[in-house]
C-alpha cells in the first residue's frame, strides 16, 4: 500500500504513532492480516477511548477494546493488512533492542503535529504528577511530566518533538526524561493534562 499523504497528514496519525511507539505492537494474524494492539491501564479508560478514536480516524473502522483476564490492562486493537505500512518501525524483537527511526513521510507528519506525537507518547509511557522535594525546613512541590522508555531512539524522538514545541526537558536517568520547568509544564498542559 502506498501511503496517501493527504489522508495521513492529520493529528490522529501523530497521536497513534506516539501510542504505538510507547505501548503498541503489531502481530501477524491469519491470512496475512496484522493486528495492532496498544496496551492501556484500566484506570485510564479515557486514554483507551482516545486511542480507539485515533485508530478509527486512521483506519476508517472501529477498534476493539478488550480487557485482559486477571490484569488491570486493556488492549485497544484493530485488524488490517496495512498496519506494517503505517508503522514501518514494526519488526522482530523488542523496540528497545533494535533501531527505531521515523521514515520521511512520518517525520513530515510529526513536524506538522509534534503536540499530538508527544501526547500519544505521554499517554502510553508517561505521567503527570506532583513532585515533592523535602528539605529540613521546607517541602517543595511542583508539577512534573515524566516520559520513560527503554529505547534511546524513542526517547530521542520524544525530545525532538519537545524541542519543536519549545518544551524544555532533561534526562532524569537512563530510561526517563523529565519536563519540570513551569512554562514547559504549562505548554504540555495545553494539550495533555492529567490522566483521568
Amino acid at each position: 500500500m502506498k501511503v496517501r499523504r493527504n489522508v495521513f497528514l492529520q493529528p490522529a496519525y501523530a497521536y497513534l504513532l506516539g501510542a504505538y511507539l510507547g505501548d503498541g505492537y503489531i502481530v501477524l494474524a491469519r491470512r496475512g492480516v496484522y493486528r495492532l494492539r496498544v496496551a492501556c491501564d484500566l484506570l485510564h479508560l479515557n486514554i483507551a477511548w482516545w486511542i480507539a478514536l485515533a485508530i478509527e480516524d486512521v483506519r476508517g473502522r472501529r477498534a476493539a477494546l478488550q480487557p485482559r483476564t486477571h490484569s488491570r490492562a486493556l488492549d485497544v486493537s484493530s485488524y488490517w493488512k496495512h498496519w506494517p505500512c503505517l508503522f514501518p518501525q514494526h519488526g522482530p524483537g523488542r523496540k528497545h533492542e533494535r533501531r527505531i527511526a521515523l521514515v520521511p513521510w512520518q517525520q513530515e507528519i510529526v513536524n506538522a503535529h509534534p503536540d499530538q506525537l508527544v501526547r500519544g507518547l505521554i499517554h502510553s509511557d508517561g505521567s503527570r504528577h506532583i513532585n515533592r522535594i523535602k528539605h529540613p525546613k521546607r517541602t517543595y512541590e511542583y508539577v512534573r511530566y515524566e516520559f520513560s522508555n527503554r529505547s534511546d531512539d524513542i526517547k530521542r524522538i520524544f525530545c525532538e518533538a519537545c524541542d519543536a514545541l519549545g518544551v524544555q526537558w532533561r534526562v532524569m536517568n537512563r530510561d526517563s526524561i523529565s519536563v519540570a520547568r513551569r512554562a514547559s509544564v504549562a505548554r504540555l498542559d495545553e494539550f495533555i493534562g492529567p490522566k483521568r
